[in-house]
């Protein structure tokens, strides 16, 4: 029943098409619910350390998201009971576009420092609630 639940959410998520304040608002509130739900199924131990954007100026967060949306694609399941979950949330993830977030900015993804997939995911929600702000 919660897989359902969950599998209903992140198809909601990814098929609105908002156009409204209001509706990206909702927009980023659902996104930032799935990257929660994803801090729980993701492997945290014998990982690849990523790259983490933390405090991204105003003009910036383009790119800050960028890097978060390529680290995502490195993040592994947790156990593969867990996989049919982890995968659908990173397809979300993955074709979710962000609009009105400045400029490119000439910083790379590689001049971040690495963290765990946790910490990454936690700075990861920490951008979207700056971008809800």
């Amino acid at each position: 029943m919660g897989r359902m639940i969950l599998f209903c959410m992140l198809f909601f998520c990814s098929s609105m098409a908002l156009s409204t304040a209001r509706h990206k608002l909702a927009k980023y509130k659902q996104l930032l619910k799935t990257i929660e739900q994803l801090e729980t199924t993701v492997k945290d131990k014998g990982v690849e350390l990523l790259h983490t954007p933390e405090n991204p100026v105003d003009g910036c967060l383009f790119t800050a998201v960028t890097c978060f949306q390529k680290g995502v694609l490195k993040l592994q399941p947790k156990n593969s009971q867990e996989n049919s979950t982890f995968t659908q949330t990173i397809e979300v993830l993955k074709r979710f576009t962000f609009n009105n977030l400045g400029k490119h900015c000439e910083s790379s993804c590689e001049s971040y420092k690495k963290k765990n997939p946790k910490e990454f995911l936690k700075s990861f929600a920490q951008l979207i609630q700056q971008v809800i702000r």
